[in-house]
């Protein structure tokens, strides 16, 4: 059997059902196609069940790239304003958090409902549980792509890759996409896991462990990059939002820093206190800005020797010490929990290849690629969910 659409997305994600109405919007014959038994699964999932769905501040700088002004086009003819008003155009309530991040006040199903609605609305076609088996370029009639699937064979003329990327894999998550773009000469850069918890092999781990579900605010910082925000022990290591952001900007083997006294001069405050409390212990000291689990634990590293020492008994060279090393704290993770738990990918289809102002494949006409199987990566907070509706947009106005 054969049949015929003008626009085949393969995809119903965020950026496939984005790019779908998009397209169909504008009168052409739209068919979807889904691995997995039901459409925007990761949407569901997302920030909680909540969906944080775009972030009132986007600019490139949010983003990682190996071309870093790449995605300035589509933010700019898509935005996060232009996304809010079909919120608001669906009556779906969302509030504002913390670094201008937009969630659902209610379900993440209200933002899926909306793109299923607008999708049945401009009949567009979701086919879900479909196994793709071959794509192939077709040469004779106006048809350029072929897709086959065993049962059918859909052609089309425009052929959109929103196929996501690896991370999580139990959501449906596959290389496809990378495939797709190796089989028609496109390049794909390496990818790894992005937004991502760390893990750890050496004495850090039991201390994780022993302060697993404390979260702490710390400014933490990598390769240049740095955020202020929770981090998370967990029985593996590091998680938490600071963690997570920062992840994007870890290479194995480097270190990341924690502050974990970002608003205060510790050692001038050590200092002052050494005479306004002369009899105190550091740990007594320090507990009235950290948890007293934490800082029992940094007592066994940094001065178990001074432990039951007044503090104006100890040395400023040494209160200059526990400074740099609650200020400056290096640690080196053995890896991340990889895939599995990743929020995203970095890496993908190299942007060079692509169109900026159209998303499609310069050396093949009629192929599009968005989304997450791009090389483009926000940060945490709502930015690649903004990447996935600009993206599709953009293509879904020239697919």
């Amino acid at each position: 059997m054969v049949k015929y659409y003008d626009v085949i997305v393969i995809g119903a994600g965020a950026s496939g059902l984005m790019c779908a109405l998009t397209a169909a919007q504008r009168g052409r014959s739209v068919l979807v196609l889904e691995g997995s038994n039901k459409a925007g699964k990761k949407i569901l999932m997302s920030g909680g069940g909540r969906c944080n769905f775009t972030n009132m501040e986007v600019d490139s700088t949010n983003y990682i790239s190996a071309n870093p002004h790449f995605c300035k086009s589509a933010l700019k003819r898509y935005s996060q304003w232009d996304f809010i008003e079909t919120v608001q155009r669906h009556d779906i309530k969302y509030e504002q958090r913390k670094h201008g991040q937009l969630f659902c006040l209610d379900s993440a199903k209200d933002i899926l409902n909306m793109l299923l609605t607008d999708c049945a609305e401009s009949a567009v076609v979701l086919k879900t549980d479909v196994k793709i088996e071959a794509v192939q370029v077709q040469t004779e009639g106006t048809a350029r792509y072929q897709i086959d699937t065993g049962t059918v064979s859909y052609h089309c003329y425009s052929l959109v890759i929103a196929t996501g990327a690896l991370s999580i894999p139990k959501m449906g998550a596959s290389g496809l996409g990378y495939q797709i773009a190796k089989q028609f000469g496109i390049n794909v850069l390496s990818c790894r896991a992005g937004l991502v918890p760390f893990t750890f092999s050496d004495h850090f781990k039991g201390v994780a462990e022993r302060l697993s579900g404390l979260a702490v605010e710390v400014e933490l910082s990598c390769a240049g990059a740095s955020f202020r925000e929770n981090i998370l022990f967990t029985h593996r290591g590091l998680s938490g939002p600071a963690a997570l952001q920062i992840s994007n900007y870890w290479q194995p083997g480097t270190l990341i820093t924690v502050n974990l006294l970002p608003d205060l001069s510790l050692v001038d405050y050590l200092l002052r206190q050494k005479s306004k409390q002369a009899k105190a212990l550091l740990k007594t000291v320090l507990s009235a800005h950290l948890a007293k689990s934490l800082v029992s634990e940094l007592q066994v590293i940094f001065w178990s020797e001074y432990a039951q020492t007044p503090l104006a008994e100890i040395p400023d060279k040494k209160l200059r010490f526990v400074t740099e090393q609650l200020q400056c704290l290096k640690l080196k993770p053995a890896g991340t929990e990889g895939y599995r738990t990743a929020e995203v990918t970095l890496g993908g289809v190299d942007t060079h290849e692509l169109n900026s102002k159209t998303m499609e494949a310069k050396k093949q006409p009629g192929l599009f690629f968005i989304g997450e199987v791009v090389d483009v990566t926000g940060w945490l907070g709502g930015y690649n969910f903004q990447w996935a509706w600009s993206s599709a947009y953009t293509a879904g106005q020239f697919s």
